[in-house]
């Protein structure tokens, strides 16, 4: 059995992913950030299950907090970064303030949680860092742009660590989910109002869309947990894993037109070499 801390276990994924892990027999420690979500989750499993209020863009107390649950309940084997949230607008209606906190909860969140871990994974010579990231993180969509940057920013971040630890057999795993029934699009969904009627026909179908099919897409956030306990237990797990069958055709359908611009232009391309 594993000690995993997982970041935002209150709803979603991370809920889901620590119901199915404490279920397994795993510890869990998870962070929440409130007192009723700390009583909430303790309850769960008592004695494997414990809880931490942390809202993960407290950057500079993370690396305590880290020192302190593995003081308390023993070495962390596996960290999963799933605290995160959806921010949904038109560019030019976003205003600065929220891009940059979609990225300090998306990206700097998971950042600083790798930080604060990593060198302790790698004196033990051990450890997994499963990062949740979105289809997002490949493909893109008018109305998300800086939760998409974020999510791509949080990709490249996984794949180059897994690069820099794989001799200190750490592994890191990229983990991006298509659309499930979470929360995502409901009630965690944060959204700039509309104020620029030129982007209505593109984007207020998009929105309501969104808004209709929340709550019924097809992924079902229980078995995306088993499937990433079933990463975790892997000898030798991936760099990048989708999930969901909507995530994998999206995305190859993405690579394969990038792949056809890349053919079309490479004339243009290679007249640059000297």
């Amino acid at each position: 059995m594993k000690t995993l801390l997982i970041t935002g276990v209150s709803s979603g994924f991370g809920q889901a992913l620590a119901q199915q892990a404490l279920k397994a027999g795993h510890k869990v420690l998870g962070t929440v950030r409130s007192q009723a979500a700390l009583d909430s989750f303790a309850a769960l499993a008592p004695g494997r299950a414990h809880g931490a209020l942390l809202d993960v863009t407290d950057f500079a107390r993370i690396p305590a907090l880290v020192a302190e649950l593995e003081a308390r309940h023993g070495a962390i084997d596996v960290l999963v970064n799933n605290a995160g949230y959806g921010h949904e607008g038109i560019f030019e209606e976003a205003s600065l303030e929220q891009m940059r906190h979609q990225f300090d909860v998306n990206l700097w969140g998971a950042v600083a949680m790798m930080k604060a871990l990593v060198p302790r994974f790698r004196a033990r010579r051990a450890g997994h860092i499963i990062n949740i990231t979105s289809m997002g993180g490949f493909i893109t969509m008018p109305g998300i742009s800086d939760y998409c940057a974020s999510k791509f920013a949080l990709e490249a971040f996984s794949e180059t660590l897994s690069q820099e630890l794989a001799g200190f057999n750490i592994a890191v795993t990229a983990v991006a989910p298509g659309s499930f029934r979470t929360d995502w699009a409901g009630r965690s969904m944060v959204r700039s109002e509309r104020a620029i009627a030129d982007y209505d026909a593109l984007f207020d179908p998009v929105r309501q869309a969104r808004q209709q099919k929340s709550g019924k897409q097809l992924g079902d956030p229980q078995k995306a947990a088993e499937a990433i306990l079933a990463l975790i237990s892997h000898p030798k797990p991936p760099a990048h894993l989708l999930l969901g069958s909507d995530a994998l055709a999206l995305v190859q359908q993405k690579l394969a037109s990038l792949g056809a611009s890349f053919e079309e232009w490479q004339a243009l391309t290679r007249s640059t070499d000297g």
